[in-house]
């Protein structure tokens, strides 16, 4: 890796002084980096497309913005949690060094996590495109009033909910406020979507698994106040009347590993507050708990 870019989160306070000591690793090992802050992503286009690797320091909420800004350039993300959550991440500020040095070393894997691509479509006139790692959600607005949306799936109706939301999370979305509504955890690997109501009134209140290539359509009908939302990052007005189309993305969005993929549902039971280092569970075939 030649050319090695730092995504610094100006709001965390252990941020700044982290991607001082990761530059500083990085020069001593002869390797070019830049640092910069997630404020204006057009700016960060042309360094990103010239890096090999993007660092992101910060917690979920980073990793999904930069999600965002390595798509259109396959540039892999390696996340250091500096965070709440970190779910996303790879290493922690206390063993980045020895994860970086593997992955310096070529011991490293390229995990592909599926995008969606939503579009909000207002009397036959596209209004915005939107791409989302973790979730589109569709939700009422300030006002305790549900909505009301009709699903289709495949161009066939599915349902009607009347809720406070519908989400369509990515497996990666399983395991954020998909979860948090009661929808199914899926491991990465899978490239299933899922479809979750959020509090739903007289209408079908259990999650849907479609597959890959479905295309969900959801019309909004004698709604109140409505907003779309990809990835928790922005919210648009929604309509009476207006659909939104959301079918996966052509692009994927790819994470640098050094842990194994079954490493997931260690840090799946961890984020959840399930310890097991208690549990008298002995070392596998090759030698790992």
């Amino acid at each position: 890796m030649n050319r090695i870019g730092i995504l610094e989160q100006p709001r965390l306070p252990d941020s700044a002084p982290l991607a001082r000591q990761v530059e500083a690793w990085l020069a001593a090992r002869g390797i070019a980096s830049w640092t910069a802050a997630p404020l204006d992503d057009e700016a960060l286009d042309a360094p990103i497309d010239g890096s090999s690797l993007l660092i992101v320091l910060g917690g979920d909420g980073s990793t999904l913005r930069a999600a965002r800004l390595t798509v259109p350039f396959g540039v892999p993300i390696f996340g250091i949690n500096v965070g709440r959550v970190g779910f996303l991440s790879e290493a922690t500020p206390e063993n980045w060094p020895q994860k970086l040095e593997r992955l310096l070393g070529g011991d490293y894997w390229i995990e592909r996590r599926l995008l969606l691509h939503a579009e909000l479509w207002r009397g036959g006139q596209l209004i915005e495109p939107f791409t989302a790692l973790n979730e589109v959600v569709i939700g009422r607005g300030a006002q305790a009033r549900v909505i009301q949306l009709h699903l289709r799936v495949d161009d066939d109706l599915v349902t009607t909910y009347i809720a406070d939301a519908l989400i369509v999370a990515t497996p990666t979305g399983s395991t954020a406020y998909a979860m948090a509504a009661g929808g199914p955890l899926l491991p990465p690997q899978l490239q299933n979507l899922v479809i979750v109501p959020v509090a739903a009134h007289l209408s079908l209140n259990r999650s849907l698994v479609l597959h890959e290539n479905a295309r969900i359509a959801i019309q909004v009908e004698r709604g109140y106040e409505a907003y779309l939302t990809a990835d928790g990052q922005k919210s648009t007005l929604v309509q009476d009347g207006d659909e939104i189309v959301i079918t996966r993305h052509e692009r994927t969005c790819s994470f640098a590993r050094v842990e194994s993929a079954g490493f997931f549902y260690r840090r799946l039971m961890g984020r959840l507050g399930f310890s097991w280092p208690h549990l008298n569970i002995g070392q596998n075939r090759d030698g790992r708990f």
